[in-house]
């Protein structure tokens, strides 16, 4: 019998094979794999059924009058100029729903990869005026934070090696932010062109009887370069 808990990573599982599908471009796969997350939908709204908490017309409804809420530019009659107002608009509301008793990064999920939880956190507080007034600005912070986890590293110190290695990726994904670029996908777009030169060395060193283990440095590079070329 299913519960709450035990569908949980299942369906972390299915969010993850639909972001793989989107992310190969598979309109079958996407069409299967949203049918697998609607199913979800239907398990826990069971679940919440017997429990006599919600049943899935609840759910519904209940999405229905978030979107009413948080959109009073759309269903009601509050003016927006840009989509900037609209951010920010979309930010005090939320504050608002939650009956101003949260702050405001604690609409951030906890359980958020750690990279996309960054992001978020830094597109918030911008939500707030907290930010570069120019987005050139964030390099200088970037340079700042690689000298100190260079000095770190010098020092010897582990504990705050790591630290200052945090604050450096923080500073980047602040700049990707900056710069309109989605620091997850442009990370998986450098693994997957990192698995595909890699695996083409591996076929490479098998067609010459060989296994990666026993070609020197020199030899994958050159090999590398090769399917670098043919990209």
């Amino acid at each position: 019998e299913q519960t709450n808990e035990s569908l949980r990573a299942n369906t972390i599982e299915e969010t993850y094979e639909l972001s793989e599908a989107i992310l190969a471009d598979d309109n079958d796969e996407i069409k299967k794999e949203l049918g697998d997350l609607l199913l979800h939908v239907v398990f826990y709204s069971k679940i919440g059924e017997e429990k006599e908490a919600f049943d899935v017309a609840d759910v519904c409804h209940a999405i229905s009058d978030k979107l009413v809420f948080r959109h009073p530019h759309v269903f009601g009659d509050a003016q927006a100029d840009s989509a900037g107002t609209v951010e920010k608009s979309w930010e005090q509301i939320k504050l608002k729903e939650k009956g101003g008793n949260k702050t405001v990064l604690e609409g951030v999920p906890a359980s958020l990869p750690t990279l996309v939880k960054a992001y978020r956190i830094q597109d918030k507080a911008r939500n707030f005026g907290f930010d570069w007034d120019q987005r050139e600005q964030v390099w200088d912070k970037v340079k700042e934070e690689i000298g100190e986890l260079e000095q770190e590293i010098e020092s010897m110190d582990t504990d705050r090696t790591e630290a200052e290695f945090g604050d450096l990726l923080f500073a980047i994904i602040n700049a990707a932010r900056l710069y309109d670029v989605n620091p997850d996908n442009a990370l998986e777009r450098t693994n997957r062109t990192f698995i595909r030169r890699f695996t083409y060395m591996e076929k490479k060193a098998k067609e010459q009887g060989r296994s990666l283990r026993e070609m020197t440095l020199d030899e994958m590079e050159a090999i590398w370069q090769e399917a670098k070329k043919g990209e």
